[in-house]
């Protein structure tokens, strides 16, 4: 039994629970892999994610399982979106495997059944976007069982989405035997490893669009970081909260209270929280938008804030320079658009940089490095945003716990 505690949380993880302990070999094995990859027009712009499913994909074909793998992509709501299909992951992954995998588009009931019934052992074949069925985000027992009555066996290799209570991660397992990937086996080592050992000053980079994903975890790691950098269109409610205008840009109203009440608690738990002192504007939220540099406190009406400014990157840069232990979850701008690209990238290059251990957590901050060929600086790249961000908190996983 593996034991981490942080701060008030004990996580015990059984090793037990992992796949080379399953009894596989010619089971129905439903994997449940996170292949929530970024496609634009059919093409997959970071395969990051699947290329870290391959091992434990590759060690049930091994075990000659018949191998159910399933997944969810974007955010469609129980709706079919042509593009959220995952057909475009399935030609990548054929040829990763260097086979042929069978796609199955209804997710559950008697055609899906058939198809795997007709299965060869060690093949495999990939469900279409767990997503598109409402009962998967809704936690639905009943869609839950008809995805377990598909297997003999369930393997969740999907850490990226750990921290979510949906139907493939919670309640499938409880209804098969359940355990644990490659995968997910290299993340919790890396970044258990990462908490325990964490030095000051610590410093925690958070990016993103929304204050509301990220506020909980801000208001955990005061106290526990020296240094919480905010960027990216979540620090416009904070620094609305200090009472300078902010124009056009992205602001969750209702969480300025809670803005100004984390800044005083910040205050008492000794914990710096840094704001870019200036930031670059557009006129508009389009990628070719008008845009220039402003001091915080000089964003005129109707402009918006989209990237950090060249005071923040050399501010943020030297604090980053001086941590021993970084964890940074989030772009601090507009980061898929070149004109508002710079202070993501200019992070990525401080982070790796420095000589701190640092874990990154995934999505657009892991893509920047990787597109800068930073990673062999970087002492992880996590394929979970969310659910390294829970780990860092000391929060407990939905998706671990089943494995305590």
């Amino acid at each position: 039994m593996e034991i981490l505690t942080y701060g008030d949380r004990d996580y015990r993880f059984s090793r037990g629970r992992f796949v080379e302990n399953a009894n596989v070999n010619r089971k129905k094995v439903i994997l449940r892999c996170d292949l929530n990859v970024p496609v634009k027009n059919n093409v997959i712009k970071d395969s990051s994610r699947i290329d870290e499913s391959l091992e434990t994909i590759n060690y049930l074909i091994s075990e000659q399982a018949k191998i159910i793998v399933c997944s969810h992509l974007g955010r469609p709501r129980g709706e079919y979106e042509s593009s959220l299909s995952l057909i475009t992951v399935k030609e990548y992954l054929e040829k990763k495997i260097n086979k042929e995998i069978k796609f199955v588009p209804s997710i559950i009931g008697s055609e899906t059944k058939k198809i795997i019934d007709e299965m060869q052992f060690g093949e495999v074949c990939l469900l279409e976007n767990l997503r598109f069925h409402i009962g998967e985000e809704n936690c639905d027992f009943e869609f839950a069982s008809k995805l377990a009555e598909l297997a003999d066996v369930y393997v969740n290799d999907a850490f990226g989405t750990c921290h979510r209570e949906h139907s493939s991660i919670v309640l499938v397992p409880k209804m098969l035997p359940a355990f644990y990937g490659y995968l997910i086996r290299k993340e919790v080592n890396k970044i258990r490893d990462f908490v325990k050992n964490i030095q000051k000053p610590f410093v925690v980079i958070l990016g993103g669009a929304k204050v509301s994903d990220k506020i909980g975890a801000i208001r955990n790691l005061l106290g526990k970081a020296q240094t919480i950098i905010i960027g990216g269109g979540m620090s416009y409610t904070f620094i609305n909260a200090l009472g300078y205008p902010i124009g056009d840009s992205i602001c969750d109203k209702d969480k300025i209270e809670l803005a100004k009440e984390i800044m005083t608690i910040a205050v008492e738990k000794e914990t710096k929280l840094l704001f870019p002192s200036d930031v670059r504007i557009g006129r508009k939220f389009n990628p070719k938008t008008e845009n220039k540099v402003v001091d915080i406190n000089e964003i005129p009406e109707h402009w918006q804030g989209l990237d950090i400014g060249i005071k923040a990157i050399k501010h943020f840069s030297k604090e980053i320079e001086e941590a021993k232990y970084i964890y940074w979850n989030g772009p601090v701008g507009v980061s898929e658009w070149k004109a508002f690209e710079n202070g993501t990238y200019a992070i990525a290059q401080a982070v790796a940089r420095s000589s701190a251990e640092s874990i990154i957590g995934g999505g657009d901050s892991g893509e920047a490095v990787r597109r800068m060929n930073l990673e062999s600086e970087i002492s992880h790249i996590s394929t979970g945003g969310g659910s390294s961000l829970m780990f860092v908190e000391g929060k407990e996983l939905p998706g671990l716990k089943i494995f305590s």
